[in-house]
């Protein structure tokens, strides 16, 4: 059984219509991509997966239960890291359990047992005004996990990064993606990206949205240390550029 599906989900606004019976499957500790130019939909199938929107028709199943609607069971990171600048990082972290109504020093606790793993050790006191972009995305990534350490949502988590720090937090990504095993979706309109850290890619293109193609990455992501370099993964690139162009003419 798969971790998570959305079955021909459709979603619209008044008459018009943005994406159209989309059907993806993702396993436990799978890392799934969406790749599409934007307005292709992206964001609107995770709001319908999250439970912000209800589709018009289709539906989300997690772990066999029929989710669609409902919010609460999947972790969401959007595009900034929307760190409160007047709480510590060991608050922001801990916000989930926080909610959650976990006591503020067993949450604290919690939250700091998780630093050294996702390279954050020595932050807990500070402020984000004091990390840099890279290390704010990861302390946004660790957020979320406390949210739910079962399936997340990665709406462009690092888009904003410059070419540099957003090569050094892929290679940490791997990394970190294998200790945790957390079974994720990721939104980006980056190619290089999508090859680099995914398992599977679901090419989305079109007016309303579709999925028009599915790849699968066949390198191991433990493997993939300078990935990037190599004539496999030109090869991926040269797939998805022309299946790109091919669907959006």
């Amino acid at each position: 059984m798969h971790k998570l599906v959305t079955e021909n989900i459709t979603m619209k606004f008044g008459s018009e219509t943005i994406i159209r019976d989309v059907s993806i499957a993702v396993d436990q500790g799978e890392l799934v991509s969406l790749l599409g130019v934007s307005g292709s939909g992206k964001t609107t199938l995770f709001n319908c997966i999250s439970g912000i929107y209800t589709p018009v028709s289709g539906r989300v199943i997690l772990d066999g239960e029929d989710i669609t609607g409902t919010t609460g069971h999947i972790s969401y990171m959007l595009q900034k890291d929307l760190l409160l600048p007047y709480k510590t990082i060991e608050d922001n972290v801990a916000l989930p359990l926080f909610i959650r109504g976990v006591p503020k020093q067993e949450a604290r606790q919690q939250a700091s047992a998780h630093f050294e793993e996702f390279g954050l050790e020595g932050t807990q006191k500070k402020y984000p005004k004091q990390l840099s972009g890279g290390m704010r995305q990861r302390a946004a990534l660790l957020r979320t996990y406390l949210f739910s350490d079962d399936v997340a949502l990665l709406d462009e988590p690092f888009s904003a990064l410059d070419t540099i720090t957003k090569g050094k937090i892929h290679k940490w990504y791997l990394d970190v993606m294998e200790k945790i095993n957390l079974t994720t979706v990721f939104i980006t309109h980056d190619i290089n990206e999508a090859v680099l850290l995914s398992d599977r890619i679901y090419i989305m293109t079109g007016k309303p949205g579709e999925v028009r193609s599915e790849m699968k990455i066949e390198t191991p992501r433990s493997q993939r240390q300078d990935y990037d370099l190599t004539d496999e993964f030109m090869e991926y690139k040269r797939q998805i550029v022309a299946l790109l162009d091919e669907r959006e003419r």
